[in-house]
């Protein structure tokens, strides 16, 4: 996959999420796991964003460990925000799906990198 594409793709998870916080009920948990969910769902793009800027292999591999990270987290608070209730899974798992096949990606990049670096 292509640095563009992505881009666009962190960026349409990140947007997402915005969008189904605004859905979540008001209460401190439902509160406390949508903010945290909107840090770390904006994060990886952003992080993704900056590994594309590296100034050498080893400061890339840096970054998209940081992606690599927030992607594993929103994925846990997923989990937590759908077996909440606090929106129907069927607005979840798509989302969820995503996270997941970024976190892939972002790993198999990482693996790339190192086996070039070693």
């Amino acid at each position: 996959m292509n640095e563009k594409i992505f881009k666009d793709r962190t960026k349409k998870l990140a947007i997402a999420i915005l969008r189904l916080v605004e859905e979540m009920p008001r209460s401190i948990s439902a509160d406390v796991l949508a903010r945290q969910i909107v840090r770390s769902g904006t994060s990886i793009g952003a992080n993704y964003r900056a590994a594309c800027r590296a100034k050498s292999t080893a400061d890339m591999i840096n970054k998209l460990k940081i992606v690599e990270e927030e992607s594993d987290e929103t994925a846990y608070w997923f989990e937590l925000i759908a077996e909440m209730g606090y929106v129907p899974q069927g607005k979840t798992s798509p989302l969820a799906k995503e996270t997941d096949e970024i976190l892939a990606m972002t790993v198999a990049s990482l693996k790339t990198l190192r086996s070039r670096k070693a």
